[in-house]
């Protein structure tokens, strides 16, 4: 997987890295990845496959949330599902992770939805902030993550966290969401990831 350069989404992951917006911050990753596999990710990639096809049940080889697990698509669909996390949080190892952690969306729209509703107070620290609230923030968003990624050719997949296991389930968390955006045909994946930190929890758990 490589890291893909795009300013857009460079800007608009500088804001997110922390953003007060009252009784929490939030804490955000945008990220795109080329699918293109080289050394360590190669290796592992090989290793993953073995594995799921070995350790999946009969049904989980027939329907999946990335699909059937015995074709070899869907099994690359999981795969860089997992490389991708360990590339944004390389202090933690999700190749632990199965299809039954991720769950496809049903649309490209419905997931817009869903993040649109939880960053309505970021949106107005955006546009409060100088230099960069000319634009309303949730056009900046998604006009920059469909310049990037194609969303109309996307299908969309969300992790769904199991609070222990992964860096997400912290004390002080209140929220979180975790999707992905894969266009097959770009053959890239662009991640969005966002945490809401209880100020007063963080504080007391010592969440930095």
């Amino acid at each position: 997987m490589k890291y893909l350069d795009i300013p857009p989404l460079q800007r608009l992951n500088a804001f997110l890295k922390s953003v007060d917006v009252g009784e929490y911050v939030l804490m955000g990753d945008l990220e795109a990845y080329s699918c293109k596999l080289a050394g360590l990710d190669k290796k592992l990639s090989k290793s993953l496959d073995a594995e799921v096809q070995t350790g999946s049940s009969p049904l989980e080889l027939s329907a999946s949330p990335v699909g059937p697990l015995a074709e070899s698509s869907s099994r690359k669909t999981l795969i860089y599902l997992i490389l991708t996390m360990n590339h944004i949080y390389p202090d933690h190892d999700f190749s632990l992770l199965r299809a039954h952690h991720f769950q496809k969306e049903e649309t490209v729209s419905k997931a817009e939805e869903a993040i649109d509703s939880h960053l309505l107070e970021v949106s107005k620290v955006w546009a409060k902030t100088p230099g960069l609230g000319e634009s309303p923030f949730l056009e900046c968003l998604w006009s920059s993550v469909d310049e990037a990624i194609f969303l109309k050719e996307c299908d969309v997949y969300s992790y769904k966290s199991d609070l222990e296991t992964d860096p997400f389930g912290d004390e002080a968390s209140i929220w979180s969401f975790h999707y992905f955006f894969y266009n097959k045909k770009m053959k890239r994946i662009l991640y969005f990831g966002c945490r809401a930190v209880s100020k007063q929890a963080a504080d007391e758990v010592g969440v930095e």
